[in-house]
């Protein structure tokens, strides 16, 4: 929810006021950056020291206030080979110090350059160590960012932050999502088919299915069972995405009559969320979430711990330390969050299907998870055999 001043000088508006108001009356002052204006939305964290421009273009964060807990940003500037997607997805951006000068051979043009030209209002020179603190022990919150000549009283902010929606029980996935089916050809020799249900897909993804010979056709988040195998798929995939699982049916409905046919099934991020409703399963919120590319998780299935991305405030209520039935059989908790014991995966005992919490495309890195894909593959030739 945003309004803003388009195509401004991003010079001149370093030198506005601006201010940042979270809904339990906290504020932070500081200079605009980006467009001038007003904005709303969640205010979540992410400790990612690079890829602030995977970050930003990552339709999961749509209606999210990103605060960068890294305090130089936008030293690399921006290029046109790196976005996740077509636009910048988030509500508005938080950093502290933003670089005067980008350097970098792939740079086209500055951060602030980006943010102004398409319409992110955002804030800098805040104490975003503060900030982060405040959030990690309050939680994520409604904020908003005020910026301009003249910004209205403290008491007309505070109200209109908290007139604004809040993220639990947003439906956001098709607003994001593509409108049309597209196809990502497969890179080299074709070898499998997957369609790939759109929530929020990162470009990243398709691309690492289709260097392992698999022609991706992604659908719409509005896409049917019929539409998934009218593409004759030896896969299907469930992408990442915004919003609340719990306001989800469409999308859950969709991969339980996946499950009923049993072909190989592999989703990420709300695509896991999906898994575990589908599944039986609760979903809930977490107090400040999980997001940056520096998390700990371990893979029970083989012991081994990998750093990986993340961009998630919701997480799967399954236990721990037991295989559960389902109405598709035994399922059990596959990957675990080493910081807090959170939900970062679950697989079928009894057919092909798995999910995982993170990122394992990580464009930007780490690539410690790459190997999900494979192991997808893998599903899909046992399946063929």
């Amino acid at each position: 929810m945003t309004t803003s001043t388009r195509g401004s000088s991003s010079q001149r508006n370093k030198a506005l006021p601006a201010v940042l108001v979270l809904e339990d009356g906290r504020t932070f002052s500081g200079r605009a950056y980006g467009a001038v204006g007003e904005t709303f939305g969640e205010a979540v964290f992410s400790t990612g020291m690079t890829g602030y421009q995977e970050t930003l273009t990552d339709p999961s964060y749509h209606r999210q206030v990103v605060v960068m807990t890294a305090p130089h940003i936008g030293n690399t500037g921006v290029n046109d080979e790196d976005p996740e997607s077509q636009r910048i997805w988030v509500a508005g951006y938080v950093v502290r110090d933003p670089a005067r000068i980008p350097s970098n051979w792939r740079s086209v043009r500055s951060l602030d350059e980006e943010l102004t030209t398409q319409g992110v209002v955002g804030i800098s020179g805040v104490d975003t160590r503060a900030l982060t603190r405040h959030l990690r022990e309050r939680g994520a919150m409604r904020v908003g960012i005020f910026s301009g000549d003249a910004l209205p009283d403290a008491g007309t902010m505070l109200a209109k932050v908290r007139q604004a929606p809040e993220m639990k029980g947003a439906d956001l996935s098709t607003q994001v999502a593509t409108k049309e089916a597209y196809v990502v050809p497969a890179i080299g020799e074709k070898k499998f088919t997957v369609a790939a249900v759109d929530l929020g897909i990162k470009g990243m993804t398709p691309h690492r299915m289709a260097e392992r010979g698999i022609e991706v056709h992604v659908l719409p988040a509005t896409a049917t069972v019929e539409d998934v195998y009218a593409v004759n798929p030896d896969g299907v995939f469930f992408s990442n995405g915004p919003g609340d699982p719990a306001t989800a049916d469409h999308p859950v409905s969709v991969m339980r009559g996946v499950l009923e046919r049993k072909t190989p099934l592999f989703g990420i991020c709300f695509g896991n969320q999906i898994l575990g409703r589908a599944l039986g399963f609760g979903t809930y919120k977490l107090k400040y979430g999980h997001r940056g590319i520096n998390q700990p998780v371990q893979d029970r299935t083989t012991g081994k711990v990998e750093v990986t991305a993340h961009n998630h405030g919701f997480a799967v209520d399954a236990p721990l330390d037991k295989v559960s039935d389902t109405p598709f059989g035994r399922a059990e908790v596959s990957h675990v969050c080493l910081n807090d014991n959170v939900v970062e995966g679950l697989h079928l005992l009894d057919q092909p299907a798995f999910s995982v919490q993170y990122h394992p495309e990580a464009a930007a890195g780490p690539h410690d998870a790459a190997y999900l894909f494979d192991r997808f593959v893998s599903l899909m030739e046992g399946q063929r055999a």
